[in-house]
């Protein structure tokens, strides 16, 4: 029980920081944030929990898959934020996001890469 206790602080401590940073810094949040840090202590906890290293291969695979369709709400977020408020823009960013990743999803299938 302690060894999840202690990577649920270090990972919130992880977000914690890099959204004090963002305070201080657009850039330099933008760039911390940006860094796989999460991906990173997973694969981590993974390794030090003894998983396989296939089970590690594929999390980091999959996570570049994953990362890909993401990338248009970056774009539209700060876009609309000043438009129709942060709810709304949030809202239509996780919609946008979805919609990216199901027409992703079925364009990779075609090239045998099956994310659902």
């Amino acid at each position: 029980m302690s060894w999840i206790i202690t990577k649920y602080l270090i990972t919130a401590g992880v977000v914690v920081l890099i959204s004090e940073l963002a305070k201080r810094s657009d850039k330099l949040g933008g760039l911390i944030a940006a860094l796989p840090m999460i991906t990173i202590l997973t694969l981590i906890w993974l390794y030090l929990e003894k998983q396989p290293e296939s089970k590690l291969a594929n999390h980091a695979w999959y996570t570049f898959w994953y990362v890909i369709p993401t990338l248009p709400m970056f774009l539209v977020f700060p876009t609309l934020l000043p438009r129709i408020g942060f709810w709304p823009t949030l809202l239509v960013s996780a919609v946008i996001t979805i919609a990216c990743f199901a027409l992703f999803a079925f364009v990779l299938r075609r090239f045998g890469i099956d994310l659902l």
